[in-house]
Formats: C-alpha cells, sequence, structure tokens
C-alpha cells in the first residue's frame, strides 16, 4: 500500500505536517501537486504568485527525490474535478491513506470536503493536519464561546494557549526504502502546467525554495529583528523580514518563524521590542485564518461586519485606474502603487495608505482593491489580503471604527521624511525640493511637472466618508 501527500500551499519538506506523518507510515510516499485552471482566474491568482509556484515546484521535486518521494502533477479545469482525479490516482497506485495539510477559505474547505468524501468512500483513510496556523481555527474563543473580533484580545488569548506548547519545528520526513516506479517530473513538465497562463519571473527579486526561506529568516533574526519596532514602517529602509511570499506560499512555516524568534531570545521575547513586535505581526496573519473560519461571508464578498454592506461604495473606472496606474497625484500612494506593479510586492505599511485613500478618500469599493492586490502580490494570500481590506475600509476586524482614516500626506512626512521612497519610484519627482515633495501641488512651479494635480481634497472627502458611515443604520 502507499501513502499519498496532497501537496498546496505549504511547497516544503521540513515541518510540514503531512508529509512527515505519511513518510513515518514507511510504506512508499506519493506526493501530487494539482493545477486547477478556474482558480487561476477566479480568486486570482498574480502572474508573479503563478511563478513563484513553478519555481518552487522545480526546487520540490529534488528535495522529494532525495527522500525517494516522487511527485505527480494533475492539471484540471474546473475545482469539482480535482476530487475524481485524486480519487483515479488513489486507484492506480493502490492507495490507503492521504495526507494534506488544511485550508481554511470557504471554497477551500468545500473542496477538501469533497476529496474526504469520495476518498473515504474507497476505503481510504484521510488525515487532515494544520501547518498554516500554531492553533486551528476554533480553538480560541472568548469566555462566551464566541469567536474574537477584534486582534488585542485575540492576541492575548493566543498568546495563553501557545507560549506552553512546545513549538519545535518537525525536521525532515524519513527517506523512503525505495522510489515509487512513477516518472520522473522534469522542468518541462512543470512549464507545462503554467503554459496556459501569463507568468510573470522576478527570481532576480525573489528566488525560490526552503533553503532561501530559511536564510531569509536567519538573516532577519540575526540583523533585523532587534530594529524591526523601529525601522518596519519606513519604506526606504531595509526594516522588514521580506518572508511574507515564502509564509503565503508555505516554504516557510509560522511554527519555524516563531521557534528561531525563541530560540534567538532564549524564550525572553517579550524583553526584545522588535521580536514582540514581529510576533504581533505573525499573530495577525493568524488571526485572518481564523476570521475566514469564524465568520464564513467575507469569502463570498462581503463585510465582515455586514451593517457596512448598506455604505454606498462608489465603482468609479476613471478613478479607479488612476489609483492602480499610480497617478493619483499623492505621491506616497502612487509611489507604493508603482512598487507594487514593478515587483509584485509592497511594504505594508503603504498597504494600509493606499487602502485607505481608495475606500477613505475615493470612496472605491474596497473589493476592487482587494481583487486588484491579488492580481499582482507575489505573496497574495486570501485570508491576510482580505483581512487588510476590510480592516482599511472599517468593514471588518477593527477596534477603531470608521472614523480612522489615514492621511497619506502626514504619513509621507512621518515615514519617507526625506522623500527618498517617493524619488525611487516617482522619477518625475527627482527634483522636487525636500519642502514639497509629500505635496507637490503646494509648490507655486508645479505646473511645470509631468505629475498630475491630486484627484481629491482629503480632508473634504475624509469629512465627507465619515458622514456616510456615521448614517449607516446600526451607528446612526
Amino acid at each position: 500500500m502507499t501513502a499519498l501527500v496532497w501537496f498546496r500551499n505549504d511547497l516544503r519538506v521540513r515541518d510540514n505536517p503531512a508529509l512527515y506523518k505519511a513518510a513515518e507510515e514507511k510504506q512508499g510516499v506519493l506526493a501530487v501537486y494539482v493545477h486547477c485552471e478556474a482558480y487561476v482566474g477566479r480568486f486570482p491568482i498574480a502572474p508573479a504568485r503563478l511563478d513563484f509556484i513553478r519555481r518552487h515546484l522545480l526546487v520540490l521535486v529534488r528535495e522529494l527525490a532525495q527522500l525517494n518521494i516522487p511527485l505527480r502533477l494533475i492539471a484540471v479545469n474546473r475545482a469539482e474535478q480535482i476530487a475524481p482525479a485524486l480519487a483515479a490516482l488513489v486507484t492506480q497506485y493502490n492507495i490507503d491513506k492521504c495526507f494534506f495539510n488544511a485550508e481554511y477559505p470557504l471554497d477551500e474547505l468545500a473542496r477538501d470536503h469533497q476529496v474526504n468524501q469520495l476518498l473515504r468512500a474507497q476505503g481510504v483513510l484521510v488525515k487532515r493536519c494544520h501547518d498554516r496556523v500554531i492553533v486551528p481555527p476554533g480553538m480560541i474563543r472568548t469566555g462566551n464561546g464566541e469567536p474574537y473580533k477584534v486582534f488585542t484580545a485575540f492576541k492575548r488569548k493566543w498568546l495563553q494557549t501557545v507560549m506552553p506548547l512546545h513549538l519545535q519545528p518537525l525536521g525532515l520526513p524519513d527517506k523512503q526504502a525505495q522510489p515509487m516506479p512513477v516518472k520522473p517530473v522534469t522542468q518541462a513538465d512543470i512549464n507545462r502546467l503554467f503554459g496556459e497562463h501569463s507568468v510573470r519571473d522576478l527570481e532576480h527579486l525573489w528566488p525560490a525554495g526552503e533553503d532561501e526561506a530559511c536564510a531569509r529568516l536567519d538573516s532577519f533574526i540575526e540583523s533585523g529583528l532587534t530594529h524591526y519596532q523601529d525601522k518596519r514602517d519606513f519604506p526606504a529602509l531595509q526594516g522588514t523580514s521580506t518572508l511574507s511570499p515564502y509564509l503565503a506560499i508555505g516554504s516557510l512555516s509560522p511554527r519555524q518563524a516563531i521557534s528561531s524568534v525563541l530560540c534567538y531570545t532564549q524564550g525572553d521575547w517579550e524583553s526584545n521590542a522588535g521580536a514582540s513586535c514581529w510576533i504581533s505581526e505573525l499573530i495577525w496573519r493568524e488571526f485572518y485564518q481564523h476570521v475566514v473560519v469564524d465568520f464564513p461571508q467575507v469569502c463570498k464578498h462581503r463585510a465582515m461586519q455586514v451593517h457596512t454592506e448598506a455604505f454606498p461604495w462608489k465603482k468609479d473606472k476613471k478613478q479607479f485606474s488612476r489609483w492602480c496606474q499610480g497617478n493619483t497625484g499623492i505621491p506616497l500612494v502612487d509611489a507604493a502603487m508603482r512598487q507594487l506593479v514593478m515587483t509584485g510586492w509592497m511594504h505594508n505599511r503603504l498597504r494600509m495608505v493606499v487602502a485607505m485613500f481608495l475606500t477613505k478618500n475615493l470612496q472605491i469599493d474596497w473589493r476592487l482593491g482587494e481583487r486588484f492586490f491579488m492580481e499582482h502580490l507575489i505573496d497574495g494570500d486570501f485570508a491576510a489580503n482580505n483581512g487588510g481590506w476590510q480592516w482599511s475600509a472599517s468593514t471588518g476586524t477593527d477596534a477603531a471604527p470608521y472614523f480612522r482614516v489615514f492621511n497619506p500626506i502626514s504619513q509621507s512626512e512621518r515615514f519617507d521624511p526625506q522623500g527618498d521612497f517617493i524619488r525611487s519610484w516617482i522619477p518625475e519627482l527627482a527634483d522636487v525640493p525636500l519642502k514639497y515633495i509629500h505635496n507637490p501641488s503646494a509648490d507655486k512651479s508645479f505646473s511645470s511637472l509631468q505629475y498630475p494635480a491630486p484627484m481629491v481634497d482629503l480632508a473634504e472627502s475624509r469629512k465627507s466618508t465619515i458622514a456616510l458611515f456615521s448614517q449607516l443604520p446600526s451607528l446612526a
């Protein structure tokens, strides 16, 4: 008999619970990766992320081969074809156990339920493991047994739950006695899997593989962690970990990240302000994984806070296009949007700034911005992206409600004080004096620049948005 491991967003061999437990069976392991055409357009998946997956699969094939575990590739057109395709694989290779790591958005849960039912009907034991979170959704509750809606309270309960736990990552899985007689997957096979899609190779910025992910983690822990809280909000500095693409694709696990911090601080992470701050950011990622389970309406393009569905969001195509292109006339917003389009990534502080500008100043539907991000982000993760957008739009988890509105000019003055980040992404502002770099339209010589005037009055649009929110039924 054979054990099957179904890889999804967990493209690594170390600290991979599904792979580790399958290898423990010592009966031969077959790995499979399923590519669904419908998923690419529906969710969507950025060309840079598709290529990131492609390059990770090239690495994964080699690493699995060293463990005598072959990888099979399956391509289907529709999600409902996934379960029958896996069922056929079960029959072909005499498989009696199937292992996979859980994914939590609603469509993925439905897909996995269908697979579970079909394989169990064939006598296959299906084992669902958890690797994207430390504490599985449903296990952190208020005193009344309700899910948390506010991060601070969730974080407090999460820490109480997690810190007593053993967080040592799993090592390499057992090497199998011999590889199964399966035709090896080639680079051409993997490339063919993505042949129908536009892919974007950003290897020079984002090399693939768990070795690269672990090297970045080690480098960040050694040189960036201690001052993380001081530098993380300044986009012109190398102040963040740059690990989000690797966490999103699963070539690095949350447990590996947190255990590295605990090791570095010898367990006393609370005395290290940078470590405490970074762990908090990792908990935010976990919080949003819980949210998609506890509030499934967010997986249906709905607001977590149901009453905000009544907000009269706009769908102005011209204004939205200017935001997408980085031509709003607000330098920090434009620099951030150009960074996203060019690199497949955006600094976290700027994600909040551009999202609030779109929703609170332009009053454009947050769902349009959410989708645009997923179309371009190499670290696109549904839960984190949706959670961030709903937080910014005041429709989701938010202790401070609708009156929180970032002023992008104030944010620029505070977090890009010398205008270095702005100048690096907006060459037409390269020679603007520091006095005007954050708001070039204030300069009398502004008309000579090849740069647009602000497309909206920040103060007036803020007042208008707050007034509209205050008139919603449950707030009036």
